[in-house]
């Protein structure tokens, strides 16, 4: 389970990264960055945990609590058609940089420290990371923060794809979050591609191709 070992390295407020959605065929990749106040860690959920490890409903419900004040986060999507443009890796890391300079802006508005440090999980940052940050491979199973993230990302995330799916019904996306599953395969044949297609994927460069 997730700890608080890394955050209480560093002196000053330390925030948690991660994203949800670098994978799937269709649909945004989406990012929070999150604050934890450390008057409220004591009282902090005990099944905090990478947020693939938590059942929706309560994945929802434990973000709904995370995303509560005192604590402070930030959540950014990129689009599919900017993934497109940037390649899934700068459009994850233009998030990151997005989601942690909302975050800053929110301490400075209530004139609060800048935050010392960033956690992402990973075993990559962007080159341009407004703060020092450090890379921590598996970081949703070994820090609390980025844990936090990965929930509200993935909330966010997932419901942004139910939202789609009401909009572009039949290619399954309520269910599978864009994932290449046969259903999304399926709709893909009866009904092409949507805008929120990524084009730049190799299973819908074939796709593609194969209309030629």
């Amino acid at each position: 389970m997730p700890d608080l070992f890394y955050e209480r390295k560093f002196n000053g407020p330390v925030i948690g990264i991660d994203e949800a959605g670098r994978g799937p065929w269709a649909g945004p990749v989406t990012v929070t960055a999150i604050w934890l106040c450390p008057l409220l860690h004591d009282d902090l959920p005990a099944d905090i945990d990478d947020s693939k490890k938590i059942k929706p409903l309560h994945r929802a419900s434990l973000a709904t609590h995370l995303m509560a004040s005192p604590h402070r986060y930030h959540t950014v999507s990129i689009n599919a058609e900017q993934i497109d443009e940037l390649g899934i890796l700068q459009a994850t890391f233009a998030a990151m940089i997005a989601a942690v300079n909302g975050l800053c802006d929110q301490f400075a508005a209530a004139q609060m420290p800048r935050p010392a440090h960033a956690l992402v999980d990973g075993n990559l940052l962007p080159p341009d990371m407004p703060l020092p940050a450090t890379s921590l491979i598996k970081g949703d199973s070994r820090s609390v923060s980025i844990a936090a993230a990965s929930i509200i990302a993935k909330t966010t995330r997932d419901q942004l794809m139910c939202d789609l799916d009401t909009v572009y019904p039949g290619y399954g996306w309520a269910s599978n979050k864009g994932y290449g599953t046969k259903l999304h395969q399926a709709g893909l044949e009866r009904f092409g591609i949507t805008p929120h297609h990524r084009k730049s994927f190799k299973p819908i460069r074939r796709y593609m191709s194969g209309l030629d």
